[in-house]
């Protein structure tokens, strides 16, 4: 209750009025506080891969919330490239990317979803659906879990597709195909969606458009299925940001989104009432010394507010920062090694005592506890083999 107590405490303080966002933020933090996150219980993990579809591409793992500690339970074979995941908050159900760009005779990817069928995580394909365009790299599912949301890195569009009640995917809802370029000649001559998410309202849904180095904003309705470009449609970054993944601060009033070409955090204040963004800060996630070549991937705001992380790929590090209390600046802590090559993503887990880092390129992932006083990485408790991992999202 502490957690929660300190979260009205900070949304209380703010200057405008958050009593809408206050039951946003509570109700998910009341239904996630369950025995598997404070009595210990032995938690479980997905982790997608790039891999051929007669390979084990999506695995479970079980996770021990004490010690860091991983053991295998199954894996799921059956999509190709099922390099991104999103759960089902009941643990039923998961969803896949199927991150190609030829199925069903078209230049599109696919999205998948599967139901949980055993205690080991074993998977059953429900259905499989084009995700409408080419190389689908990203997916989320809005906070009432009625229609999941795709972000088609080739294509440079975004798909919206409803959730039924067995499950799985229904026809597609919503679809915006973006356009134009932007100045960086290798990765900028055309329009690449690479994360779409829901913000805390969920009244709104963010597009990082990595190709036109712009933050879009979509009026989101769960009810529908439908995305409508807001008013102003975007804000932009600096040229040649190359804007890739989103996250909110748990107050609902900050986001940071990491730019993979330029090596750096954006950092916004949010108006969740209005769906707009205003640029506060921008910092590099390399130590000052670092003169080789770099390319961001995933950043996460730790549940306490108090710590932002991002990866590196070339420096295969973790960057580490503290977040002002007042602010939401951000402020360097540390640069650590993820122990492998090409952390793509990582995640924190559910109690926020661990960060896990899939290291794409060296088909390592490693575990590392938390400093509490800092948010610092400490040593590695745990190294697990597995081929070319992408994603890992845990079961709440």
């Amino acid at each position: 209750m502490r957690k929660i107590h300190s979260i009205i405490s900070g949304i209380q303080s703010r200057d405008r009025s958050y009593k809408h966002l206050t039951l946003i933020v509570l109700l998910p933090l009341l239904f996630s506080i369950n025995l598997g996150v404070l009595g210990g219980d032995m938690q479980k993990l997905y982790i997608g891969s790039y891999s051929p579809a007669d390979q084990n591409g999506i695995n479970c793992y079980e996770f021990n919330p004490d010690t860091g500690k991983m053991s295998f339970l199954s894996g799921t074979s059956g999509i190709e490239n099922p390099s991104f995941l999103a759960i089902h908050s009941s643990g039923s159900f998961l969803y896949a990317v199927s991150e190609t760009d030829g199925q069903e005779g078209n230049n599109s990817g696919g999205v998948a979803s599967f139901r949980v069928v055993s205690s080991r995580g074993d998977l059953e394909k429900i259905n499989q659906v084009s995700s409408g365009g080419a190389a689908p790299c990203h997916i989320s599912l809005d906070r009432s879990e009625r229609v999941l949301m795709a972000a088609n890195y080739n294509g440079g569009n975004i798909s919206v597709f409803p959730l039924e009640e067995d499950g799985s995917l229904g026809e597609m809802s919503s679809f915006h195909q973006h356009s134009g370029s932007g100045s960086e000649l290798r990765n900028q001559r055309e329009p690449h969606a690479h994360s779409i998410n829901p913000d805390p309202s969920n009244r709104f849904a963010m597009v990082a458009d990595l190709g036109l180095d712009r933050l879009f904003v979509y009026r989101l309705n769960p009810e529908s299925g439908e995305l409508v470009p807001h008013n102003p449609a975007f804000v932009k970054v600096e040229q040649k940001s190359g804007p890739r993944h989103l996250a909110f601060h748990s107050n609902g009033s900050l986001a940071y989104l990491i730019n993979e070409i330029a090596s750096t955090i954006t950092v916004f204040e949010y108006d969740f009432e209005q769906g707009s963004l205003e640029e506060i800060q921008t910092v590099s996630t390399l130590p000052e010394d670092f003169k080789g070549r770099n390319a961001t991937a995933e950043v996460v705001a730790h549940p306490s507010g108090r710590y932002l992380y991002g990866s590196n790929r070339g420096h295969d590090s973790i960057a580490v920062f503290e977040i002002d209390g007042k602010s939401g600046r951000l402020e360097p802590v540390q640069y650590r090694s993820t122990g492998g090559r090409s952390p793509r993503n990582f995640c924190l887990s559910p109690d926020g005592k661990f960060l896990l880092a899939a290291n794409q390129r060296s088909d390592n992932l490693l575990v590392f506890p938390l400093e509490e006083s800092s948010g610092k990485l400490l040593d590695p408790v745990e190294e697990i083999k597995l081929k070319s991992p992408v994603c890992i999202r845990f079961v709440k």
